[in-house]
């Protein structure tokens, strides 16, 4: 199984097994959270170094997805770039391999967090893209009417089976809303689990697994403790 099928907001959307959201009508690809250049920017500032070739892995997994669906229009839901300096940094072979994927294609940028402002690499930059009846943004809105599809907070699901703790990265779903885990490699994630999550999404909220395997687990929080 390489992608579950959802209903937003009356649009039939694909949610792949990569963690990439497919929209076959309008042929719309949707990826969020690529990070390109983290390991970079994580060496610039003192981190605990990564494998350097993160960039690549995940620019060659979205050509793949590219390449099997051929989409009029790809959107990048914030995040893109680890920072406004690893977009600017870029090592030439990787901006010129973006700009094959871009060529021939509408290319959307949504602003994130960590990469505000134009990106020097053509296309499209916006804080948020209107496709009726769906809006794609970065952060999701509480108060957000039904079809938003957003990122950031790279939903996991943290399973204990066996003695074994497995994490999954995982699409998160109401009948509002639609949060995206991240595509880029080495993205860490948020266990659904979280309160967090608990302050967006609405009752009947599922988590849908990336991978071989898409399960379909449901999701629900605690009360809050009082007082709060």
């Amino acid at each position: 199984m390489n992608s579950v099928e959802i209903t937003l907001a009356r649009c039939r959307l694909q949610l792949r097994s990569t963690g990439a959201l497919w929209w076959p009508e309008p042929r719309v690809l949707c990826v969020s959270d690529l990070h390109l250049g983290k390991s970079e920017r994580i060496a610039r500032r003192g981190g605990t170094l990564l494998p350097p070739f993160e960039t690549q892995d995940t620019l060659a997994r979205l050509e793949a997805e590219i390449a099997a669906l051929l989409p009029a229009q790809v959107i990048c839901l914030g995040d893109s770039f680890d920072d406004v300096a690893a977009a600017q940094t870029l090592p030439e072979a990787d901006r010129a391999w973006i700009a094959r994927l871009m060529a021939g294609r509408e290319w959307t940028w949504i602003e994130g967090n960590h990469d505000p402002g134009p990106m020097p690499f053509g296309g499209t930059t916006m804080a948020e893209s209107h496709l009726a009846p769906l809006t794609f943004r970065h952060i999701a809105r509480p108060d957000a009417g039904p079809g938003e599809i957003s990122g950031h907070y790279h939903p996991k699901v943290i399973l204990h089976a066996r003695g074994r703790t497995v994490r999954r990265a995982a699409f998160l779903h109401d009948a509002t809303r639609l949060i995206l885990p991240a595509f880029g490699t080495f993205t860490g994630g948020l266990n659904v689990q979280d309160r967090a999550f608990a302050q967006i999404m609405n009752h009947g909220t599922r988590a849908i697994l990336t991978g071989t395997t898409m399960a379909h687990l449901p999701v629900t929080w605690d009360p809050a403790p009082a007082g709060r």
